[in-house]
């Protein structure tokens, strides 16, 4: 590489571009590989001038190399023997291994002077049916300074052949285009066709048109090849130390456009992920609402059941009590106990079973209309699950964790619903409340039952008061009448308690319990919402820095490229 206070220069910025590209990704959680491939464009900087042979496994690249060397360097065959990168350095010994780190590269020395400064590298075919060949080709290609392309002329550019190359155009490397086995073509007019088609077919990738030369890998050893001469030449400009350090230069330019275009890339695709959540969580909170409004509505059409049940019952009693106080039931009176036997049989009936039934219904269809609510709340969760292709990132990690741990939220209420906890809990709550509200009477099991004593009760109110205005002896005309209506006053206020207790105790337990479902929500979803917050600053602050390093990597991209 050229000593000069320029190039020194140009090196220290790019080593200090390099270093912050490689800071940023670790602070944005970016995929290992990119970062690995950062670390690797560093160290690039110090390793000789890699020139790459890439092509598919029957184009002949290691006949090539060894007619190019002008000696039988590496091993030659019609499979795919190459199951290893080579990598050929000028050395005294020909053929001497050096160690590397790597057990799939061979490291080979032969004296050419032409190779001082440069490392030859042989690699296995991409399309080799060995699918480790193409891996490892696929991954010494970033690190390439200049990539010889090799095609053969009985099937130029293949579509192989043509993803490869568009891999190598997304690492901005340098490209010399080589048709091998061009003495298959027997007529100059097959020469020119066969050139136009690969030069048409690289503009079509690259976006421009390298050189096309075309070769006789076998023709060069056998006594000599004309294409070999143009080759060479060309080679010997590219490789000259002025034109060397610039694409040595240039290669980890690249790499470190194709990294920070996968980052702006993912970042991209992480804003557009968080505003579509934050499209969730509104569709959530909306949806929370509507199941608020609905429970609401549903309560209103319960109490009503409700209340109509003591509205027949209240008509059961006045009944009862018009037609058991009169002077013509004087004798029935007298039995207090009867009277009140009556009055339960008559009057109170199957109330208490008929408001266990009401009840027993209401809760089960707030049981039904939480379950569906939280059924929604996980159908709206799923979709956002991240997927595979993107689930390395260190954002997809952090926020499929906190969506799973929303679902599982909804999950576990979900089964606790199933199992009627709520349903059993709100029971017990409004049981509880109902006994408090009448006095502490613990009539039985259900609502039905407390109910039923607090009715009763007024049957021993009110037999009460009117025996104890007979044994008075007061027999007036208006006795029986005034304690009819006074029994009536009495019923109508014990029903307007019973029925505004049992709404303020009902409502007050639905909102007690949507005001649960509303903090377990609230609960689940909001170490989310906190995640997308901090996401949107964070992606923000390296929009900035990503816009940042790409403005310092176009302005040394021109500067290396204006190098002379």
């Amino acid at each position: 590489m050229l000593v000069s206070d320029r190039v020194q220069d140009l090196l220290s910025r790019e080593r200090v571009l390099l270093a912050d590209l490689q800071a940023f990704l670790e602070t944005q959680g970016a995929p290992p590989e990119a970062v690995e491939h950062a670390r690797q464009a560093v160290r690039s900087l110090d390793e000789s001038f890699l020139l790459v042979v890439v092509g598919e496994f029957n184009a002949g690249k290691s006949s090539f190399v060894n007619a190019l060397l002008g000696a039988s360097v590496l091993p030659e065959g019609v499979t795919p023997t190459t199951d290893r990168i080579y990598v050929l350095v000028h050395g005294d010994q020909p053929g001497q291994m050096e160690p590397t780190r790597d057990p799939f590269v061979s490291r080979l020395t032969y004296p050419l002077p032409s190779l001082e400064g440069v490392a030859l590298v042989d690699t296995p075919g991409t399309n080799a049916i060995i699918r480790q060949h193409q891996a490892l080709t696929e991954g010494f290609l970033p690190r390439a300074d200049l990539v010889l392309f090799l095609t053969s002329a009985d099937r130029p550019f293949t579509e192989s052949e043509r993803q490869f190359l568009a891999l190598a155009a997304r690492w901005g490397r340098s490209v010399i285009l080589v048709v091998n086995k061009a003495d298959l073509l027997e007529t100059q007019a097959q020469r020119e066709q066969v050139r136009e088609f690969v030069s048409a077919g690289a503009r079509g990738v690259l976006g421009l048109t390298p050189p096309v030369f075309l070769i006789s890998a076998r023709g060069e050893q056998r006594g000599g090849d004309p294409g070999f001469y143009a080759l060479r030449e060309v080679l010997k400009m590219r490789l000259s130390e002025t034109e060397r350090t610039r694409l040595k230069l240039q290669s980890p330019l690249g790499t470190a456009a194709e990294i920070l275009g996968g980052e702006e890339a993912r970042a991209g695709a992480a804003r557009q992920t968080l505003t579509e959540d934050l499209s969730i969580l509104r569709d959530l909170e909306a949806q929370r609402e509507h199941h608020r409004v609905s429970m609401l509505g549903e309560l209103d059409g319960q109490l009503n059941r409700l209340g109509r049940l003591l509205s027949e019952f209240e008509v059961r009693a006045d009944r009862f009590i018009d037609d058991k106080l009169r002077f013509g039931n004087i004798r029935g009176l007298l039995n207090s106990r009867e009277l009140e036997e009556q009055f339960r049989r008559e009057a109170v009936a199957d109330l208490p079973d008929a408001l266990d039934r009401q009840f027993g219904s209401m809760i089960d269809r707030f049981v039904e209309a939480n379950l569906h609510f939280w059924e929604d709340v996980q159908a709206f969760l799923l979709r956002r699950q991240p997927s595979s292709e993107v689930a390395r990132t260190r954002f997809s990690y952090d926020r499929g964790a906190l969506l799973e741990g929303i679902a599982g939220s909804a999950r576990e209420h979900l089964e606790t619903t199933t199992e009627h906890e709520l349903g059993r809990q709100l029971a017990r709550d409004a049981e509880d409340a109902l006994k408090g509200a009448v006095g502490g009477l613990a009539g039985g099991i259900g609502i039905g039952a407390t109910l039923g004593a607090l009715i009763g009760a007024s049957a021993v109110d009110f037999t009460g008061g009117i025996l104890a205005g007979l044994t008075l002896g007061s027999l007036g005309l208006f006795v029986l009448p005034n304690k009819r209506l006074q029994a009536h006053r009495q019923l109508r206020q014990k029903v307007a308690d019973l029925r505004e207790a049992l709404e303020r105790i009902v409502r007050r337990e639905y909102e007690c319990e949507q005001e649960r479902a509303d903090t377990r929500l609230r609960d689940a979803i909001s170490p989310y919402t906190r995640f997308t917050q901090q996401e949107q600053a964070r992606l923000e602050q390296a929009q900035t820095r990503a816009a940042e390093l790409r403005a310092r990597l176009d302005a040394l991209q021109a500067d290396v490229k204006a190098l002379d």
